[in-house]
């Protein structure tokens, strides 16, 4: 009997912004004192909120404060049961600590106007808080405790300039500080509350990266991170009554994170693995690393252990769906979703996995990137492509889900997100291979990657975009302005325009990186002429391919006017621009709705002017 034909495999289905935007974003988790309730954040009905729900997942999530504007981020639970919480203004990123009683009734820890307040963690005795404030200088926190008690603070660091303070130990004596100098190089310091004295742990030659990392619950110990004679950060243990340091974990990818457990039972160890999350959760008595339980394939994030060290939460997320919320009990080795963000009206099938690629770049180096394809895609199509920078300079696009890159694949273009060189991840070379050359070295990487989607086969090379956020709308402004017959559209999210402008109206709270920055990328008065000459705002006579411009009214990095000034001189041109703004946002989005216009207005700019009529 002959075989009939191979039967087809089923058609993706096609979504709207809505519906990707149903799924909903998670932030932060801690366990309640009880340990029966857990709290984190959510943006489910719109603006994120606190919501609590049973450690067990017995019952829905419970609403706990009802912002309809600012956005509202856990802290945690303290011992009593009450609740921390940080916001700010519209986006101005100026946040301030909050505190939520049982009844529900909110009282503002740090009334301070015009200053920023940081939660830097709960003291080893429970019986207080400490947090940062630029309060007394806008560019130096200070670090204060504040009692429980009381809920009255206390100076115990007064920062001089140029340092950030990170970690308390158990004991409360001593302070660790990290001292930034360049993007590439820094110290940590130890302040002793006692004599009043700072001592710089980490002498080097050279440019080294050096942070703290964490004291040891027995306070014996301090964690630094560092890369000294290494391309990746790797953990070393400094003993504070010897000042002798060993090395504690070593990998051949930047450790992310190493902290103990509150009493130290536990150690959690996560590694950058080629932009996914590598994660171990170790026995400290046998060194051996708990084994979990079968789980969804993505990475486990956000892990929060209980002080009973019984119980913990964790986020599990990957490329092709976003992030679970479980519960996990280390006695019975059970994990219980709590909450899933993905929206039921989506089939996960028709989701794309991101693939890790590589090529070379203009002088050989090799970029990594991730490509992700709409499912049908075969080859002999011409399917238009959009580049995805990240922002930064320093950052790096990882193997998480993104709902604009899962709509724009499933809208049928391919999306290629390029971690151009410069970017955090790959060894301090590549980190610093962009230094003084943005707009040039690392916009080439993206030129370059042209070639690969066209060798793909199934990507048409005259409809190649570039969109990007923060400093990756910067690099399509770059593009468009630099190379202007290389890209066939530009998508500007609060992308830098005018570096003379931006660096010298970065927020004085950035403190010692906004020094890092300048050498980095260049001093507004010093190199002016360097920056107006990598500014595209003073080159968009050149510019001559259609763009989308989105910004924030209220953001404090990249400030309004620098959107309005790249809109108006580029439609001087004649060239079909779009802009797009939203007066309640800062630096990014924290509101639903706005999301929605945002990606909804950016998937109609591309059908038009980049996959065209007719596709």
């Amino acid at each position: 009997m002959l075989a009939g034909p191979a039967p087809k495999p089923n058609a993706v289905r096609k979504y709207t912004i809505e519906q990707f935007m149903k799924t909903i974003r998670f932030g932060g988790s801690d366990i309640s004192p009880d340990e029966k309730t857990v709290l984190f954040s959510s943006n489910q009905d719109g603006v994120f909120n606190l919501y609590e729900i049973p450690f067990d997942g017995s019952g829905q999530p419970k609403q706990l404060t009802s912002s309809k504007t600012n956005a509202i981020f856990a802290i945690g639970y303290l011992p009593d049961g009450r609740i921390l919480y940080s916001s700010d203004q519209g986006g101005n990123e100026l946040t301030h600590i909050y505190l939520r009683e049982k009844d529900g009734a909110i009282s503002d820890l740090t009334p301070g106007e015009k200053a920023k307040y940081q939660f830097g963690g709960l003291s080893h005795d429970r019986k207080s808080f400490f947090y940062g404030s630029n309060q007394r200088n806008r560019a130096a926190f200070d670090l204060f405790e504040m009692e429980l008690a009381t809920m009255k603070p206390k100076l115990i660091f007064e920062n001089p300039g140029g340092f950030l303070p990170s970690d308390v130990s158990p004991d409360k004596r001593y302070v660790s500080l990290t001292k930034t100098m360049t993007t590439s190089n820094s110290d940590t310091y130890l302040y002793d509350t006692q004599t009043k004295e700072t001592k710089l742990l980490t002498k080097h030659e050279g440019d080294v990266n050096n942070g703290s990392a964490g004291f040891t619950p027995d306070g014996k110990k301090l964690l630094i991170s560092t890369d000294d004679g290494n391309e990746f950060s790797y953990i070393k243990a400094y003993d504070l009554a010897t000042g002798q340091s060993t090395v504690l974990d070593k990998a051949n990818w930047d450790i992310m994170g190493d902290y103990l457990s509150y009493r130290g039972k536990y150690r959690v160890l996560s590694v950058n693995n080629d932009a996914r999350t590598e994660l171990k959760i170790i026995d400290t008595r046998t060194n051996q690393a708990v084994k979990l339980p079968a789980l969804p394939g993505g990475d486990v994030t956000g892990v929060n252990i209980a002080d009973s060290e019984g119980r913990m939460t964790f986020y599990v997320n990957s490329s092709n769906s976003p992030s679970t919320l479980y519960s996990y009990d280390f006695k019975t080795g059970k994990a219980t979703p709590l909450v899933r963000s993905l929206n039921p009206e989506i089939n996960a099938e028709d989701l794309v996995l991101g693939e890790v690629i590589r090529y070379k770049s203009f002088d050989g180096m090799e970029i990594p990137a991730l490509l992700f394809k709409p499912k049908e895609a075969k080859a002999g199509d011409k399917l238009p492509a959009i580049l995805s920078i990240h922002g930064g300079p320093g950052g790096q696009t990882r193997l998480s889900y993104s709902p604009l890159v899962q709509y724009l694949v499933n809208s049928g273009y391919v999306v290629l997100a390029v971690n151009n060189r410069g970017s955090s991840g790959y060894g301090k070379t590549f980190y610093a291979a962009d230094d003084r050359k943005h707009g040039d070295a690392d916009l080439k990487d993206c030129v370059e990657s042209k070639k690969f989607l066209t060798g793909t086969g199934y990507v048409d090379p005259s409809k190649i975009g570039i969109m990007g956020g923060s400093y990756g709308g910067y690099m399509t402004l770059a593009g468009l302005a630099f190379t202007p017959d290389e890209f066939a559209v530009g998508v500007d999210i609060f992308g830098v325009a005018n570096w003379l402008r931006t660096l010298n109206s970065m927020p004085e709270w950035w403190g010692p990186q906004r020094d890092a920055m300048f050498k980095e990328i260049g001093h507004p008065k010093a190199d002016s002429v360097a920056l107006y000459n990598k500014s595209p705002l003073f080159h968009t006579n050149k510019i001559k391919k259609p763009l989308i411009v989105i910004q924030g009214a209220n953001d404090p990095r990249v400030l309004k006017i620098e959107s309005d000034e790249i809109v108006a001189n580029v439609k001087k041109n004649g060239v079909p621009v779009e802009y797009i703004t939203f007066p309640n946002e800062g630096h990014g989005f924290v509101k639903k709705e706005n999301e929605i216009t945002a990606y909804k207005a950016v998937r109609e700019f591309l059908d038009k002017y980049l996959k065209g009529p007719g596709q």
